[in-house]
């Protein structure tokens, strides 16, 4: 194959990657009762506890109202609880619960195994690649999210 066959291969199975993701997730949350928007943030409070509603706001793109409907429905289901910020108690700290990662874990079992599986057929300087080129690809999602919802042009306005 030559470059640019390469490439749009690549971007065939990038796209396909994010689509099968996004029904792996569907499936997961439909197993635990609750939406895949919910399931998504409930991930990046994982990964980025203790995070404020405003911030898990910004992270998702979703609004402060949608967010604070995300976080509602997390709580009835005990998987977040809220906390007032020390420093500024207008500000509402998400921290997840330990009962969430018990009830979702075995869902990504399996998944687990096999990446694990699949990553030992790379060497560690091919895992560094994938690591920078996944690095990557997430603040370029990000940024376009940002520009579809029209984040990038206020944000410039503001400068």
């Amino acid at each position: 194959m030559n470059r640019d066959e390469l490439l749009s291969a690549l971007d065939q199975e990038m796209r396909k990657v994010s689509a099968q993701s996004v029904l792996f997730s569907q499936a997961v949350a439909e197993q635990l009762g609750i939406n895949s928007t919910d399931l998504e943030c409930l991930d990046i409070i994982n990964f980025s506890s203790p995070i404020t509603a405003g911030r898990l706001a910004d992270l998702t793109g979703l609004t402060t109202g949608a967010i604070t409907g995300v976080i509602d429905r997390l709580e009835k289901v005990g998987y977040v609880r809220r906390e007032r910020d020390p420093n500024d108690r207008r500000r509402v700290i998400i921290q997840p619960l330990p009962e969430a990662a018990q009830k979702i874990s075995p869902l990504f079992d399996s998944m687990a195994q096999a990446m694990s599986k699949l990553y030992s057929s790379y060497s560690d300087q091919e895992i560094a690649l994938i690591l920078d080129f996944a690095t990557r690809s997430n603040s370029i999602v990000l940024e376009e999210i940002a520009k579809l919802q029209g984040k990038e042009e206020a944000e410039a306005g503001e400068n």
